[in-house]
């Protein structure tokens, strides 16, 4: 099921992460759920008015199962370039493992064994490299090569894991779930003074804030 958000911008409720479509200047599919989530995210992007052959990018925010689940799934239908930062695009391309040492990095191996390397292009976005009408903005801390998408053009941010979503306000991804929690706090500053003002912002995890999302980043970048 796709729920619009905003004109052209589409959330896929999967299981415990939400992906989303953005009609860009090409259908953009933004994360792509668990391995299980094929079905759901077809009917989302069929609900949005799209078959998988429509997208013509995908902006992963980062590499975890969650987040790239279904991409081999998708394919051949799905002939796009994903995009993600360079050590998180490394992994998806099998050129190299997450960490053993560091806690997220295990995990990260262990759920990789439910994975399958996508047959598609992966390239690795710099910060600062525009996608469409997406700005990148390298995000370290939940993982080493996070990434968040800005569009002042749409007035939409996807932060993926560098935030979740609780009663309204956004929080930092916690230590269980991230590489480095110094990190991922200096990221949401770096981001909240970066960025241009946006109004929706869509978040991996809980609800995306469909408006005063920058307010919302603004605040949270003020409170830690």
């Amino acid at each position: 099921m796709a729920t619009e958000l905003a004109d052209g911008v589409w959330r896929f409720e999967l299981r415990g992460v939400s992906a989303y479509l953005v009609d860009d200047d090409v259908p953009t599919l933004v994360d792509a759920g668990t391995p299980w989530d094929e079905e759901a995210i077809r009917e989302g992007l069929a609900d949005a008015g799209f078959d998988v052959s429509d997208v013509g990018r995908v902006l992963l925010t980062h590499y975890d199962l969650d987040h790239v689940g279904t991409l081999d799934a998708l394919t051949p239908e799905l002939d796009a370039t994903v995009y993600a930062g360079g050590f998180d695009a490394a992994i998806l391309r099998g050129e190299r493992s997450p960490p053993w040492r560091n806690h997220k990095g295990a995990f990260q191996r262990l759920a990789g064994l439910f994975a399958t390397r996508p047959d598609l292009e992966i390239e690795s976005v710099r910060d600062g490299e525009c996608l469409g009408s997406f700005t990148a903005y390298h995000t370290p801390g939940h993982t080493p090569g996070h990434v968040a998408y800005v569009s002042e053009e749409l007035s939409v941010a996807l932060l993926g894991d560098l935030v979740s979503e609780s009663d309204g306000a956004l929080e930092p991804s916690e230590w269980v779930i991230s590489y480095d929690t110094d990190r991922v706090l200096d990221s949401i500053r770096d981001l909240a003074d970066r960025a241009p003002a946006f109004e929706v912002a869509c978040v991996g995890h809980g609800d995306p804030l469909a408006s005063g999302g920058g307010d919302a980043l603004d605040a949270l970048a003020d409170r830690i």
